[in-house]
């Protein structure tokens, strides 16, 4: 084999290796890209639970407590202002999760 042959098949292996780094490359970049579309998921999934959380805490929990207070002695109505009570805890609750995306779109 000859000198010229030789640098031929270094030539020839040494573009096969550029060409092997190309689409490591590539890969690398398409996990790069997985990785953040995983980030994002986690996040949007960090938020809505944080908002089953706090639902939870500052919602049903209170209702809840009104519901069985106003069950107290087996009274089985609530009153009027019981409630609208329970309402305007539904309606703040709705209204913080309006600001909520409001502000996540901002």
């Amino acid at each position: 084999m000859t000198d010229s042959e030789k640098l031929d098949l270094l030539l020839a292996d040494m573009q096969n290796m550029k060409s092997d780094m190309q689409n490591m490359k590539s890969d690398m970049q398409n996990m790069k890209s997985d990785m953040q579309n995983v980030k994002n998921d986690l996040q949007e999934v960090k938020q809505k639970v944080t908002n089953i959380d706090l639902t939870l805490e500052n919602e049903i929990r209170v209702n809840i407590r009104r519901v069985a207070e106003g069950h107290f002695g087996f009274s089985r109505n609530l009153h009027e202002n019981e409630m609208l009570s329970i309402r305007v805890n539904i309606l703040e609750s709705e209204l913080r999760r309006i600001k909520e995306r409001l502000d996540h779109i901002a």
